[in-house]
């Protein structure tokens, strides 16, 4: 119990250190915030007695107040669930994040769980037919697919497969002027608009996670126990699945809930190729248009997911694989 206390703990302290982090980074950036916003709010008319006025209402922080004052400031703000307003859409970040969010978590969690699926079907034969022609062009084929950026597919599909053939949309999550709703219409649209950027996605780890499973495998097989269960009669199949998978799935279950954070964040790039209004879009767009409050929103909320990927692998890990003893296990 006091492993969990000290775990759950740690979730507070982690996420203020994101968020002075964010903070600090932001304030590093050339000519500080505050600069570039006097500048953009200028250009957009606003007077300038009322310049400041328009920066504490966007940012909830006084330009004018000490930098201990400001830091004050923005950490109530998150406490509160209010992160501003952002510069270039006119809209409170939250509901910003809030309407953009499931978006890229559908993308994530989707691309995932396929490259997963495939990426562990695939070691697992390969484990078992070790040597073999099918081994030696799967494993050339995982490490084409390693060598090469979920990017690079992702070009390739918006141009070939979107621009020239026109197969697919090349942006938006659903057609314009559908509302939202579990009907035939609206689910088709979705996966048609999602269909391009969950296949990079997913093609982009299948390599790394096939390889990990033959390696996993292959070593699951020289066990003592797999011996023994052959020579007690049990058939392949059941080996395979009970005892082999099993095992060599094991310690692939953190990497899975890192890999979801980390992933969180490569969406940056994917949604920007497929102009796909998820988090990671808005994220670039805000850099873009030095939309500083929406921009630490962006970046807060994709830490913190990755942070909580970390301790939801590390307290369900021993309860997976009860040979693991959480009271040992390295903190993060």
């Amino acid at each position: 119990m006091d492993y969990y206390l000290k775990r759950t703990a740690k979730i507070p302290i982690t996420i203020l250190a994101v968020a002075t982090l964010t903070f600090g980074l932001i304030r590093l950036l050339p000519g500080g915030p505050f600069t570039q916003l006097r500048l953009e709010l200028l250009r957009q008319g606003v007077p300038v007695e009322q310049v400041n006025a328009r920066i504490e209402a966007l940012q909830n922080i006084r330009p004018d107040a000490p930098l201990w004052q400001q830091y004050l400031d923005y950490l109530i703000g998150i406490a509160q669930l209010d992160m501003g307003e952002s510069i270039s859409l006119g809209q409170p970040v939250v509901d910003v994040i809030a309407s953009a969010l499931p978006w890229t978590v559908f993308l994530v969690l989707t691309s995932t769980v396929l490259m997963f699926v495939i990426g562990v079907l695939i070691g697992a034969v390969q484990a078992y037919w070790e040597g073999s022609r099918f081994d030696q062009f799967f494993s050339g084929g995982s490490i084409f697919l390693m060598s090469v950026p979920y990017y690079i597919f992702a070009v390739i599909f918006v141009f070939f497969l979107a621009y020239q053939f026109g197969w697919f949309p090349t942006g938006n999550a659903v057609d314009r002027g559908l509302e939202a709703g579990l009907n035939p219409t609206y689910i088709i649209s979705v996966l048609h608009h999602a269909a391009l950027p969950i296949i990079a996605f997913t093609i982009g780890g299948i390599g790394s996670t096939a390889l990990n499973m033959r390696g996993n495998s292959i070593q699951v097989l020289g066990e003592e126990f797999v011996e023994v269960a052959r020579l007690r009669g049990l058939t392949d199949g059941r080996i395979a699945t009970r005892y082999v998978a099993q095992n060599a799935i094991l310690p692939m279950y953190t990497g899975l809930l890192l890999l979801i954070g980390f992933r969180l964040g490569g969406t940056v790039v994917l949604e920007e190729i497929f102009s796909y209004p998820g988090l990671g879009y808005y994220l670039i767009e805000a850099v873009n248009a030095n939309d500083y409050p929406l921009m630490m929103g962006c970046f807060l909320v994709i830490t913190v997911t990755l942070v909580v990927a970390v301790y939801i692998a590390d307290l369900t890990y021993g309860l997976i694989d009860p040979r693991i003893s959480t009271g040992d296990s390295d903190g993060y």
